[in-house]
């Protein structure tokens, strides 16, 4: 019958002469729509019963409302082969692994809680772990974990706001780690907003000093990023701009036992500090292909880092393209060139060149999606590092399991 009257009602859309006619139709109290009168039926017009037989139609959108609904998990387990080669030092080559595990839990529609673990404990720009012959199992993963994220994220319209240890959500073109690598974690206040072409995000943080390094000056981080997105035929162009100021780092000792990370240090009363400040400005544009050949979708970017408060060395690149070959096998490849003080080095890629500043070179990666949960992936780096443009080589091959 439903689908009798919403033919009726179509033709007499496209037909003046029966719309001026038999414009006149009939709902119940259950929402169903009648060409006659009768009791218990309220006249409407022909735009109010296609409204209604609309919403009679579509599928019934199934809520959750349990308690245990409101949780949402998952995690991943990686393990690597890798093999470093550095000219002037002995060849590396190790197995490692990496374990992740979030759950999220929806207090109400607009707060949430979120929470990780992450292996790779004092180390804030990796959860790697490589494996010992000497240590038990208890001692790779119970002994390594350490609590990776634990915030409060409040959403509203189209923005967010974020409490506690979060990831920084700072957008990078092509997902590139000139300025941030992946692991980090601000521990602070953060905001977020998107709409259909801008997206901002401001904070104040703080660094979290691990264990043996604590005995410093307190080191906080402002920062404020705007991206505007461009659509184009067959195409987005995304440009973005922004400030990254590292208050308290200049005469202050560094806060990882990973040490300067090819940032200029001196010594002062016998203790080694930073000897610069960072006040980081950053530009990108990122352009976004659904075609490019064959029906491969394709990026490409361009990322430039400037270091404002240092005088000299500040300076870094990044060049990065990306092409999904298919819809499981996808490859990029990166040249990047960062002087020594261009960024914050123990906060930039951990894996290029051995992690830190002071590098330049190129990297190529792959990815395949095996299975449903599995990936297998390879990368490989070839930099040279410091004034004395050492040798430097990196493999490393991955298989993701995730859950």
């Amino acid at each position: 019958m439903k689908k009798i009257v919403l033919s009726t009602i179509a033709a007499l859309a496209v037909s003046a002469t029966s719309l001026s006619a038999a414009q006149q139709f009939y709902v119940d109290d259950k929402g169903q729509v009648f060409t006659t009168a009768a009791e218990g039926r309220t006249a409407i017009n022909v735009e109010e019963a296609g409204k209604v037989l609309n919403s009679a139609e579509a599928p019934e959108k199934k809520t959750k409302n349990g308690f245990f609904d409101r949780f949402h998990a998952k995690g991943d387990l990686r393990l690597r082969q890798e093999v470093i080669e550095k000219e002037g030092s002995a060849d590396k080559n190790r197995e490692r692994y990496r374990f992740r595990y979030s759950v999220n839990f929806d207090a109400t529609d607009n707060i949430r809680l979120e929470t990780a673990v992450s292996s790779g404990k004092y180390n804030p720009t990796s959860g790697n772990v490589s494996f010992k012959s000497d240590e038990n199992i208890q001692e790779y993963f119970i002994d390594e974990l350490k609590i990776d994220i634990l915030a409060l994220k409040y959403s509203f319209d189209n923005s967010w706001v974020r409490v506690g240890k979060q990831a920084h959500d700072i957008y990078r073109p092509i997902k590139t780690q000139l300025v941030w690598d992946n692991d980090i974690r601000l521990e602070g206040i953060n905001y977020g907003y998107k709409d259909g072409n801008s997206m901002i995000r401001v904070g104040a943080n703080r660094v979290h000093r691990e264990k043996d390094n604590r005995d410093g000056d307190d080191i906080n981080i402002f920062l404020a990023q705007y991206v505007h997105t461009q659509k184009l035929d067959d195409a987005k162009l995304n440009l973005g701009a922004a400030y990254y100021h590292y208050d308290g780092v200049e005469g202050t000792t560094h806060p990882y036992d990973s040490g300067f990370m090819g940032n200029t240090s001196e010594t002062v009363n016998g203790v080694d500090v930073y000897k610069e400040d960072y006040g980081i400005v950053e530009a990108f544009a990122e352009i976004q292909v659904k075609d490019l050949v064959m029906g491969m979708p394709a990026k490409a970017a361009v990322i430039l880092a400037y270091n404002a408060l240092a005088s000299d060395d500040n300076f870094g690149y990044d060049i990065s393209a990306e092409l999904a070959m298919t819809k499981k096998w996808k490859a990029a490849v990166t040249y990047r060139d960062v002087q020594k003080d261009a960024v914050y080095g123990a906060h930039n890629d951990s894996d290029f060149s051995g992690g830190g500043t002071d590098s330049k070179g190129y990297y190529v990666k792959t990815k395949y999606a095996f299975a449903k949960n599995v990936d297998v992936a390879g990368w490989w780096n070839w930099s040279k590092l410091g004034d004395a443009e050492l040798d430097f080589h990196r493999v490393q091959l991955d298989v993701i399991l995730k859950f």
